[in-house]
């Protein structure tokens, strides 16, 4: 039976947003697939499990417009030790901006990654809002979008697919606000001291 490797590329990836979708997708999915959280410690024990796999699913935030640097790290050492059997490689990346398209950078670079080193590039899921959708009564329409995706790997008809909430502009930098502000609030963080740039001499 094909199995799919499921890889957190988040760099708090115990208690990550990308642990939740990386949840949903096992849930929704009709192969087996196992779960591994990326760490600085593992990079040549995952290359080395790779074997196992007919597919790998990579899952990560939006880190600067591209891919956070553990994950980066890890695909170094993936090219320097590449497993006998090279799986195809999907992923899931989701950003904090409502736009979904933020993520198309981090999208390129896993597409160049494989067609540089040889590994067929599968399914790409593109969220936006990704930090809160959750927790909002958006919710279904992630669900929705990682159903299609563990779909879209399970059955090998591979694509591409995007979400995110469905609020305007407006609407979501006024919701995003409270959200930080009360979030600071918790943490004894005042709004105005989250407007200086000067927060950590605080």
């Amino acid at each position: 039976m094909e199995k799919i490797m499921i890889i957190n590329g988040s760099p708090r990836a115990p208690k990550s947003n990308s642990k939740s979708y990386a949840e949903l997708f096992v849930k929704y999915c009709k192969r087996k697939a196992d779960y591994f959280n990326l760490s600085r410690s593992n990079h040549l024990e995952l290359c080395a499990r790779m074997n196992e796999y007919s597919d790998v699913l990579l899952v990560f935030p939006l880190y600067a417009d591209a891919l956070p640097v553990g994950l980066l790290n890890f695909l170094k050492s993936l090219e320097a030790n590449p497993p006998m059997q090279k799986p195809v490689i999907s992923m899931l990346v989701n950003c904090g901006f409502l736009e979904y398209q933020q993520n198309a950078v981090a999208v390129r670079m896993i597409r160049f990654f494989c067609k540089q080193n040889h590994y067929a590039f599968g399914s790409a899921l593109m969220l936006g809002g990704g930090e809160a959708i959750l927790n909002t009564p958006f919710k279904f329409i992630a669900k929705m979008s990682i159903r299609k995706l563990s779909k879209s790997v399970a059955d090998k008809k591979y694509g591409e697919f995007h979400a995110t909430m469905l609020l305007s502009k407006k609407m979501f930098l006024k919701a995003s606000t409270r959200y930080w502000t009360l979030y600071g609030m918790k943490n004894g963080i005042s709004k105005e001291q989250m407007q200086t740039m000067s927060i950590e001499a605080e």
